[in-house]
């Protein structure tokens, strides 16, 4: 006989703290010696350490690291969870969570079907924990394939509930027909009583109450029942337990009547049918609402192309672009989608970012110009060069972003889920309490009262919608977000945004194109334009400075030929100095000319005008005069006055943090409103002004550069232009890729309907539950002799889930504030 050899695990660490051969040494013998491991290899370089053997446990494993002086780093696990249904779920998955070892925060959304794990857990452990408290998962898919996955999910589970909504439905019809419509309309009771006769009438009820209880309402019953016996009910116990109290009622009432005191002998199937029935509609209402919360993101999953003409050996190839590699050729034909990220090698075209960037206007693209995945080729024939594919473009990026902001939790969301976890025990305790009240002071006969009313308490609950209030919200306004080019990278940065008071701009390449241009060039008497340029441009060809390379495009635009220059020198802080054509040319402020010894004479009225019209004033001297005095500026953006304007119209204030001169920055913001400037900041001066503008209340920064990641990160709210840099988008909360001003008041009035949007739906939430309990116990019947059955109570119960979407589902029709996406 064969002996079976054991199965091998594989695990991977990464360890934090070595810093020589001897660490690695050390944390590879306190692995050795920890139970089932046959091999462990630790990488110095990689950090990382490759364990193998049979039965290890994850858990075990990290203790003897730590137990060696080092720590294991921790990793963020995503896991689809399935069976949750209520807020009460979503507690008792992150309590299961919770305890198991090596969890530092678990946080499970209810909207979005998932769990994020952080800490040194291991994920089958984590898996384990789930299944143990009543529900299913298994590791979340990578970006895109989660919600395609989750898409396809939520399809099947709303057919599903419309299948089981149509049967039940259906046998439901004759219960409620045949009692109901007896109680309604006398003929209809005299009929009832003719043809069947009430034995043979409840015989029938019972039996087609039993069918919908035991096949479309058979998931309560599996999923509420073992949670009540676990002593965490759910949503499912609540509705479990009151059909079966109504049933069982019924049942005694049809086939031992001598049981129950006279006068209560009457049935109740109808309510535990019609309570079934109303509480699939709901639900399957509910499925539908939730599939269109997620629409945003299957759009750009939507985005992405099946197929690229790739050109391999010289012959053109059509392959997956799963198969993509970085540095591939690609042909893109007119009206095609753009496979992947790539840069244009030849052709010139159109393409249309808006699913991108939230932009309606078509972009030129010739060689050298980026393209990304997703938009769309128009008029022309391009090749471009991937690179970057898979996982790396911008669109997987930004659908990263997107699941992960709607993953998260808000500060809001915390008092709901201490609420929450006592609710359903609570609404349990209310309906004994309701049915003990009942049955001890109610009048005749006492027993049905205790029931009726019983049952109707613990329908009319609905953690439900308290569950869906925050993240559905979350997830319609992120998606919102992502159309209009703002991408929250933190669903919390929704909450603190709308909290904002004043808003800090950088200036060049936020409030300003970034790019200088010479804007105005005054003559000394006796000197003509294109001499005196080509020879400014001579000089400034040797520098790097970027007025520099505006004085030189200024050149070349006007089709001059620029000379060589010799003995070029920079003068810090001053000016640049060179040899042209065998005379010095000097270029630089006024305090350069005076260096030298020159006079700028009538000259200087002109600078001074130049910069208080927010131009940067220079002059040229040529030999031993000053030639003229020209000035460069950074054209403002075309959007900027707009977004001031929308600013201001929020109630905020608006400050700008520039390096620039004072007095080129004061011109610029006297034009556009501005209301405070810190002028003449290095980016640690940025940090500074930050926290001294901060005492007026929260702060959001907009900048775009990599000086800009420091004050991006010190602000409340970083928001990152998303023509910027890598480091600055890193470094920001919310993402802005479109570049235009006006996505920062876009952003903030969607903030800010996002969370009023959350606030009305906790409104409706805990305002139905506070008024609708204290009826379904009878409240009124003292006064007004009126109670509330308990198929009303499913019914409204059914209709709170599906208002709070329908709520949120508003936010899909946001607008932007000032034409934000001109």
């Amino acid at each position: 006989m064969t002996d079976i050899a054991p199965a091998t695990d594989k695990i991977t660490l990464e360890i934090e703290g070595m810093t020589c051969a001897s660490c690695v040494l050390r944390v590879e013998n306190a692995l050795k010696g920890a139970p089932g491991v046959a091999s462990a290899a630790v990488n110095l370089a990689t950090e990382r350490a490759e364990v193998s053997g049979a039965g290890l446990d994850r858990a075990g494993l990290v203790k003897a690291v730590e137990g060696a002086g080092y720590e294991v780093r921790a990793q963020t696990i995503d896991l689809e969870v399935e069976g949750m249904t209520c807020a009460s779920c979503v507690g008792r998955v992150e309590r299961a969570l919770a305890v198991v070892p090596g969890v530092a925060v678990a946080s499970v959304n209810l909207a979005t079907e998932r769990a994020q794990v952080s800490g040194t857990a291991d994920a089958a452990a984590l898996i384990a924990a789930i299944e143990a408290a009543g529900y299913s998962a298994h590791l979340a898919a990578g970006a895109g394939t989660a919600s395609a996955e989750a898409a396809t999910r939520k399809a099947e589970e709303e057919a599903t509930l419309r299948r089981h909504l149509i049967v039940a439905a259906a046998l439901t019809l004759p219960v409620f027909m045949a009692e109901m419509g007896a109680h309604l309309f006398p003929p209809v009771h005299a009929f009832v009583m003719a043809v069947l006769g009430q034995k043979l009438n409840w015989l029938l009820q019972g039996a087609l109450t039993t069918a919908v209880m035991l096949w479309p309402g058979l998931q309560f019953y599996r999923k509420g029942l073992p949670a009540l016996l676990k002593a965490a009910p759910d949503m499912n116990s609540l509705v479990a337990v009151g059909t079966l109290a109504a049933y069982g009622y019924s049942l005694v009432a049809t086939f031992a009547p001598s049981v129950l005191p006279a006068g209560t002998v009457n049935v109740y199937y109808e309510a535990a049918a019609v309570i079934v029935t109303l509480i699939l509609f709901g639900r399957w209402m509910e499925a539908r609402a939730k599939g269109r919360t997620s629409q945003a993101i299957q759009r750009l999953v939507g985005l992405q192309p099946r197929s690229a003409r790739v050109l391999r050996d010289g012959k053109v190839e059509e392959i997956a672009v799963s198969d993509l590699r970085a540095g591939d050729l690609i042909e893109l034909r007119p009206g095609e989608r753009v496979p992947t990220d790539g840069t244009v090698t030849e052709g010139a075209s159109w393409v249309d970012e808006s699913m991108i960037t939230g932009e309606p206007l078509p972009v030129e693209k010739t060689a050298g110009s980026a393209v990304t995945g997703g938009t769309v080729n128009q008029t022309g024939a391009l090749t471009f060069r991937a690179t970057a594919v898979g996982q790396a473009t911008m669109l997987a990026q930004i659908i990263r972003m997107v699941e992960e902001a709607q993953g998260g939790k808000l500060p809001i969301q915390t008092l709901v889920d201490r609420v929450t976890l006592w609710f359903v025990p609570a609404v349990m305790g209310l309906a004994a309490l309701t049915f003990a009240a009942w049955l001890i002071f109610g009048p005749s006969p006492a027993l049905t009262f205790a029931l009726v009313n019983g049952v109707a308490v613990l329908i009319i609950a609905c953690p439900c919608a308290m569950g869906l209030a925050t993240p559905t919200s979350i997830m319609v306004g992120t998606g919102r977000g992502a159309e209009l080019g703002v991408l929250f990278r933190r669903g919390d940065a929704l909450q603190s945004l709308q909290e904002v008071r004043t808003v800090a701009l950088d200036k060049t390449g936020t409030l300003t194109e970034g790019r200088p241009k010479l804007t105005d060039l005054t003559l000394a008497e006796g000197f003509d334009r294109a001499p005196v340029l080509a020879a400014i441009a001579a000089v400034e060809a040797k520098s790097e400075h970027p007025i520099a390379r505006a004085l030189v495009a200024a050149a070349e635009a006007e089709g001059l030929e620029v000379p060589a220059a010799r003995r070029f020198a920079s003068h810090t802080g001053h000016g640049v100095s060179a040899q042209v054509e065998g005379v010095r040319v000097s270029v630089g402020a006024d305090r350069f000319m005076e260096s030298l010894g020159l006079s700028i004479g009538a000259l200087a009225q002109e600078a001074a005008t130049l910069a208080e019209a927010g131009k940067t004033p220079l002059y040229a001297a040529i030999g031993d005069q000053v030639a003229a005095v020209l000035a460069v500026a950074d054209p403002i953006k075309e959007t900027t006055p707009q977004a001031i304007s929308a600013l201001h119209g929020l109630g905020l204030k608006v400050a700008m943090i520039t390096g620039d001169n004072a007095r080129t920055a004061n011109a610029i913001a006297r034009q556009l409103g501005i209301d405070e400037v810190v002028a003449e900041v290095l980016p640690d001066g940025k940090v500074q002004a930050i926290e001294r503008l901060k005492a007026g209340g929260k702060l959001a920064f907009v900048g775009d550069g990599i000086n800009d990641a420091p004050a991006l990160a010190a602000a409340d709210v970083g928001l990152a232009v998303g023509n910027g840099t890598d480091v600055a988008i890193e470094a920001a909360d919310v993402v802005l890729m479109s570049g235009r001003l006006t996505a920062v008041p876009d952003a903030i009035a969607l903030s800010k309907a996002t969370i009023t949007n959350i606030r009305q739906n906790l409104f409706w939430a805990f305002a139905y539950n506070t008024a609708l309990i204290p009826l379904a116990a009878g409240a009124l019947w003292p006064a007004f002799g009126i109670l509330l059955s308990p198929v009303f109570a499913a019914g409204a119960m059914a209709m709170s889930s599906v208002f709070v979407l329908g709520n949120a589902l508003r936010l899909r029709r946001f607008a932007p504030t000032q034409g934000g996406q001109g």
